[in-house]
């Protein structure tokens, strides 16, 4: 069964930093792209970062985190982590990691909760 297992959301403020982590079970992760996508409250759910499973292929961010935001992955632990610094009240909302195929398929986790504000 395919999971995914988001944490490391909370309330922060305004310039402040976070680091979400998300395990994954029930795929071949190190073959696998993952991207964390965030849902906004009254918003559809948006790519933020995608990661591809070799380094051949770019990474690639919404330009609205550019600079800020930061994806990577352990293979080992079936992880992939989201570095998010100088954080903006915009970018709350909540994140979820999932690979293109079971997003597709509208298969997601519970996600983890960031709320940006003063």
């Amino acid at each position: 069964q395919v999971q995914f297992v988001e944490s490391g959301g909370g309330l922060v403020q305004p310039g402040e930093s976070l680091r979400l982590s998300c395990t994954v079970s029930g795929i071949t992760f190190s073959f696998s792209t993952m991207n964390w996508y965030r849902q906004a409250p009254g918003k559809q759910r948006e790519l933020v970062a995608s990661m591809p499973a070799t380094t051949r292929d770019p990474i690639s961010y919404i330009d609205s985190v550019k600079g800020r935001f930061a994806i990577s992955r352990d293979n080992a632990k079936n992880s992939v982590y989201l570095q998010m610094n100088s954080l903006k009240p915009e970018d709350t909302a909540v994140y979820y990691c999932n690979t293109p195929g079971f997003s597709a398929r509208n298969h997601w986790g519970q996600g983890t909760q960031v709320t940006v504000s003063s």
